[in-house]
């Protein structure tokens, strides 16, 4: 089995962000945060898992196209801005930090107001094209 399908199974070490790998603006905003990362975890495009690589971490393609996913090294998965908050804490330096801070009110609070926002905007946003139309 490749490193990818056991990060994917969940029987990896490390953590699994999944996001759409259509939309340019996603796929540098995981690109730029997989580059902090300091051990195995992965960012993968769900458009390259099959609908068994997504069941295996209890996911399913509404899931996926709905918002970025981030499951742990213990199966447990989070969604949309948590998700990233999470993603951003398995790295190092000020990312972490930033990352902590969103897991609390009231930053928590406000991510969660903001999520949508850029999600439904985000073909507009540096690296949007017409493809990252929601």
């Amino acid at each position: 089995m490749s490193s990818r399908r056991n990060a994917v199974a969940g029987s990896g070490p490390a953590g699994l962000l999944v996001f759409d790998g259509d939309c340019g603006f996603c796929t540098s905003c995981a690109n730029w945060i997989a580059a902090r990362w300091r051990g195995d975890e992965r960012a993968v495009p769900w458009q390259t898992l099959s609908d068994d690589e997504l069941a295996a971490v209890s996911l399913t393609r509404d899931d996926v196209r709905s918002a970025v996913w981030w499951i742990d090294e213990g199966g447990r998965r989070s969604r949309a801005q948590l998700a990233i908050a999470r993603a951003l804490v398995a790295g190092s330096g000020w990312p972490a930090i930033a990352g902590r801070a969103l897991l609390v009110p009231p930053f928590h609070w406000l991510a969660g107001a903001v999520y949508p926002l850029v999600a439904r905007l985000r073909h507009l946003l540096p690296g949007g094209t017409p493809a990252c139309r929601m």
